[in-house]
């Protein structure tokens, strides 16, 4: 049986999904991660991400763990590793195993997210919040001093850094948005009751551009609160904007191809890469030299939507055979009729 869809959760995943390509355009081709206001998308993008990967996931986490394991080894890894594979051949493709995988970082940090949150679920609700804040501060810390530590480390102890990278442990500090993403789940006439409040919404929102209004600094505790802060008052004010204008999504036009891209987004994250333009980065200075936020975000926007349509008409050409589908992508067969 079909699982049932929910429209204003594919079209937040769809837009979600579109600002990791504007990221990445950023990044990889420009240069500059802060361009084109991608520093406030930076706080809530991801958070967005695992959030509804926690939600989603909630429902389903308490069924037999080898099942499980199974199916989302071979939906997040098994396609990734192929991917990977294709985008950087070996022996490039070893030195792309560590923290970032070759930009690949996410599936696997998912897949550890899901083990992780079925193993500690496990254990007892009642410990539960104190294990994922224990991860989560830890991760965090961990990652802050990552490039310190191993630039120091010799022998074994490289050695075991170097694992950790592997299993991109400084990733675990967004294990808290995974989690609270299953708690809303959990708690979602609650949670609904709450942010359906004009002045919660209004609370909310004030707060995520507030926090987004402050600028960096080198202390442990302030980052922590600004990334934490900052994350979940951004993705519960975009959840919340995209839960209360389903209606008004679904009379727009935008509705359908966001909802689209949100039922595509494994399929874009794994073929974006090879379609970024990459020989940008030169003509990088002319577009900064403009100093208008607004021109980069909506030049960075135009190649952002290029490449996306790439990625959805190649995924649609891949997926016309089962065979890839399945070990691309990690699409169910359907059984034979």
């Amino acid at each position: 049986m079909e699982k049932q869809r929910i429209a204003y959760i594919d079209a937040m995943r769809g837009f979600t999904m579109v600002l990791v390509v504007f990221a990445h355009v950023c990044h990889f081709c420009l240069g500059d991660s802060r361009m084109g206001y991608n520093a406030v998308f930076i706080l809530f993008r991801l958070p967005c991400f695992f959030m509804l990967s926690g939600w989603l996931f909630e429902p389903v986490c308490c069924r037999p763990f080898r099942q499980i394991v199974r199916k989302k080894f071979m939906v997040q890894i098994v396609p990734t590793f192929i991917f990977l594979l294709l985008l950087a051949p070996p022996p490039e493709f070893f030195h792309q195993l560590g923290t970032l995988k070759g930009g690949y970082w996410f599936t696997f940090v998912l897949f550890e997210f899901f083990i992780l949150y079925m193993v500690i679920v496990r254990m007892g609700r009642t410990w539960t919040p104190i294990l994922v804040f224990a991860i989560t501060i830890a991760s965090f810390v961990y990652a802050r001093y990552y490039d310190s530590l191993r630039s120091s480390a010799e022998g074994y102890q490289l050695l075991i850094i170097d694992m950790l990278g592997f299993l991109s442990v400084t990733a675990w500090r967004l294990f808290l948005f995974f989690y609270v993403g299953a708690w809303m789940r959990r708690h979602f006439d609650t949670f609904i009751r709450w942010t359906n409040k004009p002045v919660v919404i209004l609370l909310v929102t004030a707060s995520f551009f507030l926090i987004a209004s402050t600028s960096h600094k080198d202390n442990l505790w302030f980052e922590m609160f600004r990334y934490y802060a900052g994350g979940i008052t951004g993705m519960w004010m975009v959840f919340t904007l995209f839960r209360l204008s389903a209606s008004w999504l679904k009379k727009s036009r935008i509705e359908k191809p966001m909802q689209y891209v949100g039922t595509r987004t494994l399929d874009i994250y794994l073929l974006h890469f090879f379609f970024l333009p990459r020989f940008l980065m030169e003509f990088a200075p002319q577009l900064q030299a403009y100093d208008s936020r607004i021109l980069e975000f909506l030049v960075i926007m135009a190649i952002s939507l290029i490449i996306l349509l790439l990625c959805l008409t190649c995924s649609y050409i891949i997926r016309l055979s089962p065979f890839l589908a399945k070990y691309l992508f990690g699409v169910k067969q359907s059984p034979n009729p």
